[in-house]
């Protein structure tokens, strides 16, 4: 199996027949015990037996029309359960749940908490009535931002689980260091996958860097926890090659697409079952991959599985060799992608709902950051196209053919010199670490680099002679 830049992720082809085979063995499982699971109406503290019905009721969705009162109680109870595991005399005991079950708790927290910001947030800009806006005025705190961290990093904290993943790494016993509450397979699940509940939380709220911190005790392979829930192992990747793609760094975010993709693509007869809601999710977010790694390809050209390869020609068609070719007309594309497949951001703090005009959609704001990208490097598909047919060019001469001031050319080469000709790509350890790459070796077709000195652009792999040069620039021009 070959992914983008010729890369393969650790023991990729040992463990992907049984990670496969494991994945169609929990659909079964998840059959049987998600099958009566309903909400509560609050947390009580009558034994295993209650607590179970309440992680059950806390992994249930909330109806999508739910009332504002739901909402509340419904951040109530998850208030009182996580208070109630965390703040008991001693862990809690009870049957040790699947990894459904654990993921579900978690997702459906952090969902209700991105939907009830972005409800009040587009409360607030579309001038809302004075009884609306009086009740979330006098409930700030409720699903707030510090409350869900909160919960994240005391159940990360408490399950001591970074610790546990960081011993496995090490080649130690993990139950040395997991402590009383660690050593719970409860506390264990539920912190593990609050570290990748903080890795969607952190690029909901837009520091991406910080979204990749926090995954650097697990390890991006198989062998992952993660990886045995396919709804978990799909966000993962979404969020992590999100973050790449925001910070610039293409040639990752490519590679954990491809990744994810092809083995959606190898799972997908097992992707129908009792839970259709969940599946349904499974497949919407396999297609905003899709969309996301055709906007990487065309800021940074690289090698494609030729599945991946062939489905962006079928989805996309034109478009996908509109944003290839680049220019005016690739903007609107751009944008069109964007919006579709990027997460739903939010704010970290409540709206002012005294005057609306002030309040954004935090979806439009990191749309015209990513827009900002997107003109930066806009003309670069032309540009190298000129480029490769010399081996010395002044700027002035490649100005008049693009018909741009020379001291805005000066900077667009610049910026491409250092955002594309060298990148940091992900080999080991910590997801922000990486070495770095020129363009000749990080997969791409290009094959072409270049140096300025004064006002001469110095170009390497020149491919044709002066004279059809002068031919092509000439029909080259007209064309744009």
């Amino acid at each position: 199996m070959s992914y983008a830049n010729g890369h393969a992720f650790p023991d990729e082809d040992v463990e992907e027949e049984t990670l496969v085979a494991d994945y169609q063995e929990q659909v079964n499982n998840y059959a049987d015990e998600g099958a009566d699971l309903g909400r509560a109406d609050s947390i009580v503290s009558g034994g295993p037996a209650d607590l179970r019905a309440q992680l059950e009721a806390a992994a249930a969705p909330l109806e999508f029309q739910a009332s504002l009162e739901t909402k509340f109680q419904s951040y109530d109870n998850y208030c009182s359960l996580f208070h109630y595991i965390l703040n008991s005399d001693g862990p809690v005991e009870i049957e040790t749940p699947s990894y459904f079950w654990a993921w579900d708790v978690i997702d459906e927290f952090i969902y209700q908490f991105e939907s009830f910001c972005r409800y009040r947030n587009r409360v607030a800009r579309t001038a809302p009535t004075e009884e609306e806006a009086q009740v979330l005025r006098e409930n700030p705190n409720t699903w707030g931002c510090y409350s869900v961290l909160n919960v994240l990093y005391s159940l990360i904290q408490r399950s001591q689980i970074n610790e546990q993943l960081a011993a496995t790494k090490r080649g130690e016993d993990a139950q040395a260091v997991a402590g009383e509450y660690g050593s719970r397979p409860l506390y264990r699940m539920l912190g593990y996958f609050s570290i990748i509940g903080l890795l969607r939380v952190h690029c909901l709220l837009g520091d991406f860097s910080l979204a990749l911190k926090t995954l650097d005790d697990i390890e991006m392979n198989k062998k992952a926890m993660f990886a045995r829930v396919m709804a978990a192992h799909l966000n993962t990747y979404y969020y992590v090659g999100f973050s790449y793609m925001m910070l610039r760094r293409y040639a990752d975010a490519v590679r954990m697409f491809s990744h994810i993709l092809v083995y959606v693509s190898r799972t997908k007869n097992f992707q129908k079952g009792p839970n259709q809601g969940q599946f349904d999710a499974i497949a919407k977010k396999t297609e905003q991959m899709y969309a996301l790694i055709a906007l990487c390809v065309s800021f940074a050209p690289t090698r494609l599985d030729d599945s991946i390869h062939t489905t962006l020609r079928e989805k996309y068609g034109e478009k996908f060799s509109k944003l290839q070719r680049g220019g005016p007309e690739s903007l609107p594309i751009f944008k069109e992608l964007f919006q579709s497949a990027c997460p739903k951001f939010i704010n970290p703090t409540p709206p002012d709902f005294d005057n609306p005009s002030l309040n954004i959609d935090p979806v439009d704001h990191h749309t015209e950051i990513f827009m900002d990208e997107v003109k930066n490097t806009l003309f670069n598909p032309l540009i190298k196209s000129y480029l490769k047919l010399y081996t010395t060019m002044s700027i002035q001469k490649l100005s008049n053919f693009l018909d741009v001031e020379p001291e805005k050319l000066r900077s667009w080469l610049l910026v491409n010199k250092q955002r594309s000709c060298r990148q940091i790509r992900w080999t080991e350890g910590g997801l922000l670490e990486g070495e770095i790459v020129g363009v000749l070796g990080n997969g791409s077709s290009e094959g072409l680099d270049y140096a300025i000195e004064g006002d001469l652009i110095h170009i390497s792999e020149a491919k044709q002679g002066r004279r059809l040069v002068d031919w092509y620039l000439r029909n080259l021009a007209r064309a744009y």
